[in-house]
């Protein structure tokens, strides 16, 4: 049973709705402090992950040729526009956040999609439960996932919570392909792994503060390339 991708669903959900409910009596200087906070927190995160790091070429090639995938399939470009059609379809009911255009909303809300539905610990602990049926890393990022829902809802308004069905949909794929998968997870394997989405979540905290436009979804192949790179490298390399 999905209990972990449930509960995380539903964190997400019940923080959109308090945040966008609460919003108006949130100071505005603190909507406009926490993205910063945010970012940092998601790039301190990301540093910590990356240090974890068994063999770097294994990380820098997989990232490189995983990335060049993702343009080359024009993955960012696809979940753009997904995100525009869930929202132009939820529109009566989900309008468009005050303040925000389509483009900047387009933006954030692919931000937020890689930030809640592609961290490392949510990969991991879907195949985790799918493997074992432990699900007490899926809880932890439920708390966690709360807690920035209603922050991100306060800019986003109500359609953050619209990240919950697609961090649902990737969480069971990788629920139900855990037997196929978790095997490979080696130490080696799990530690270069943990440093590519270390990479990713640097990258989300760049793109929250503004600071540098990274195409993070198309980032995301080199999470599934890391795996077998690591058992190549160790053949030919030793």
């Amino acid at each position: 049973m999905l209990v972990g991708p449930i509960i995380n669903s539903g964190a997400i959900i019940f923080g959109g709705i308090i945040g966008a409910t609460f919003a108006r009596y949130i100071p505005k200087r603190l909507v406009d402090g926490l993205p910063a906070t945010f970012a940092l927190a998601s790039m301190s995160i990301g540093i910590g992950m990356i240090v974890k790091v068994s063999n770097v070429p294994v990380m820098v090639m997989a990232l490189i040729l995983g990335t060049a995938l993702g343009e080359l399939i024009f993955l960012e470009a696809g979940v753009k526009k997904g995100a525009n059609f869930i929202q132009r379809k939820c529109q009566r009911f989900l309008p468009l956040p005050r303040g925000l255009s389509q483009q900047e909303f387009s933006l954030q809300f692919t931000s937020m999609i890689v930030l809640f539905g592609a961290s490392g610990l949510g990969v991991i602990g879907s195949m985790t439960e799918g493997l074992n049926g432990n699900y007490q890393l899926l809880l932890v990022k439920s708390m966690m996932d709360f807690v920035t829902a209603i922050i991100f809802a306060i800019s986003l308004g109500p359609s953050i919570v619209l990240i919950a069905v697609v961090q649902f949909t990737v969480q069971a794929i990788l629920f139900t392909l855990a037997q196929t998968i978790m095997p490979y997870m080696d130490a080696e394997t799990y530690a270069n792994f943990t440093a590519i989405g270390g990479i990713i979540m640097v990258a989300v905290g760049l793109r929250i503060s503004n600071i540098m436009h990274f195409a993070v979804v198309n980032f995301l192949p080199a999470l599934f390339l890391v795996v077998p790179f690591t058992y190549l490298w160790r053949y030919f390399m030793g």
